[in-house]
């Protein structure tokens, strides 16, 4: 794989078949909002040092996209809204600097539910993007681009960001593995802003061993990112290699699945017994009250976090207005679709005086007892399995789930965030042509311990391959 994209990278006419294969696909499954591979291949590293000589050698020559509302710099940056059509940024994120010294090339910007608010990529209002396991299904969300680039072999892996499961959800969706990194754990630096407590910068490849290998990359502390936060030292090496040793605790009780995806849970728990891991059945008391504490949270902080976009500083500026609040006005209604505005007067809301001990205080009172919930049972375990979706990719539109039953499928991931734990989605296999998925959460700085169950896993349920897409990256005679 490398000694092809090496090729790939410096130009010649597998830079233009690779450039035309992956267009021809985003065609079809609108996965990219922006796609130029010759500005990488002119691209020198900066002199940022990477730790892990190893795995910077696992991605060097890779191409990768990047969701966008992640900086890169002379690409877009629109965050999927009117708002921000058009702008391009003028520097780069820290976890995509990081990959850069290690000669990683971003190669485009991928779609997603405008802000990061959505499970299904269908709020973007610059792109629609579909599932390449079945094009009238939607992505998941809202790093539904990303998943769909990584899926359908247009890179072989993607940056995304992780607010209440959007890693995870479209992994899920899509067949690949998704990582939601400890808080902290990589820098939010470029990450235009949505729920700053919740959300961050974390993986989706094509197997485990990337998906580990970028992380490594990625993970740092950074001074331009005060929530950032060193992993501690002895944790730095942490054995990450297959293992069976693991206490594994598997989330039970009437959790409301699908049939389909009960039945390959119970399955895959039942494989996880056979495959040597001492295997406990829990519970989690805390798990119905996750999303209206996570979505009360989320939307207090998009509030305050999209009071910026006014039409005076810049974003999308109406051609006229009598009056500064008429420009403010006339901006935010043009630029901002449903789904963010819905979530912006939510969280206007709830820290309304008056309203803030009852609902957002509340809720934080209710995240503090979810953390207390999961570092109870890690106590006893060493992993926590639970599913990630209650249904398989559903339909796009009115045939699929509605904006209120997708935002109740959310407490499975969104339990993660409220914690800031690791959580790494995983497919198990494949059920009525489509991808079936589970998740794996472990304590903060732990994720060695979510590498080394998914790796077992891995050679159970090998991740397959949508029929009609093929990874571009594989190549007759150079070794993958």
């Amino acid at each position: 794989m490398k000694s092809y994209w090496k090729t790939v990278l410096t130009g010649g006419q597998d830079l233009d078949e690779y450039r035309a294969a992956v267009q021809d696909r985003n065609r079809e499954l609108g996965a990219f909002l922006e796609f130029d591979p010759t500005r990488c291949a002119a691209s020198t590293p900066d002199d940022a040092v990477v730790d892990g000589s190893a795995a910077a050698e696992r991605v060097a020559g890779l191409p990768y996209a990047v969701k966008d509302n992640i900086a890169v710099s002379g690409f877009s940056l629109t965050c999927a809204s009117r708002m921000l059509d058009g702008f391009r940024s003028p520097y780069s994120a820290t976890a995509v600097r990081r990959l850069d010294a290690a000669g990683a090339r971003p190669v485009g910007k991928t779609n997603l539910d405008e802000f990061g608010m959505g499970s299904a990529t269908e709020n973007s209002a610059l792109a629609e993007t579909h599932n390449p396991w079945d094009r009238s299904r939607v992505a998941g969300g809202s790093s539904g681009g990303s998943a769909v680039a990584v899926a359908a072999g247009m890179v072989p892996f993607a940056l995304g960001s992780d607010t209440g499961g959007s890693i995870r959800q479209p992994a899920a969706f899509c067949g690949v593995y998704g990582l939601k990194p400890t808080y902290g754990a990589v820098s939010r630096y470029g990450l235009v802003a949505y729920a700053s407590s919740l959300e961050g910068i974390g993986v989706l490849a094509a197997d485990v061993d990337l998906t580990e290998a970028v992380f490594h990359i990625i993970r740092a502390e950074d001074e331009m990112d005060h929530s950032s936060i060193a992993c501690p030292r002895e944790l730095l090496d942490a054995d990450s290699s297959a293992a069976t040793d693991l206490r594994i605790g598997v989330l039970g009780g009437e959790l409301g699945l699908d049939e389909v995806v009960a039945t390959g849970y119970g399955r895959t728990v039942e494989r996880l017994s056979e495959l040597g891991f001492s295997v406990t059945a829990v519970e989690l008391p805390t798990l119905e009250y996750s999303v209206p504490a996570y979505y009360t949270i989320a939307a207090a902080e998009a509030s305050a976090n999209l009071a910026r976009y006014n039409g005076v500083r810049y974003g999308l500026r109406p051609d006229y207005a009598e009056n500064p609040e008429e420009l403010v006005r006339g901006a935010r209604e043009q630029g901002f679709g449903p789904e963010v505005k819905l979530r912006i007067l939510l969280g206007t809301y709830v820290l309304r005086s008056g309203f803030q001990e009852q609902y957002y205080l509340r809720a934080q009172k209710i995240r503090t007892a979810i953390r207390s919930d999961l570092a109870r049972l890690f106590e006893s375990v060493d992993v926590l399995c639970m599913p990630v979706f209650p249904v398989q990719p559903f339909a796009h539109g009115e045939a699929g789930l509605s904006p209120f039953q997708q935002k109740l499928a959310d407490r499975f991931t969104s339990t993660a965030n409220l914690a800031g734990v690791p959580a790494l989605a995983l497919p198990v296999g494949v059920e009525r042509g489509l991808p079936l998925a589970l998740q794996l959460l472990a304590p903060a700085f732990h994720e060695h311990r979510l590498f080394r169950a998914a790796r077992v896993l891995e050679q159970y349920a090998p991740p397959a391959t949508p029929p009609d897409y093929p990874p571009l990256w594989v190549k007759a005679g150079v070794p993958g």
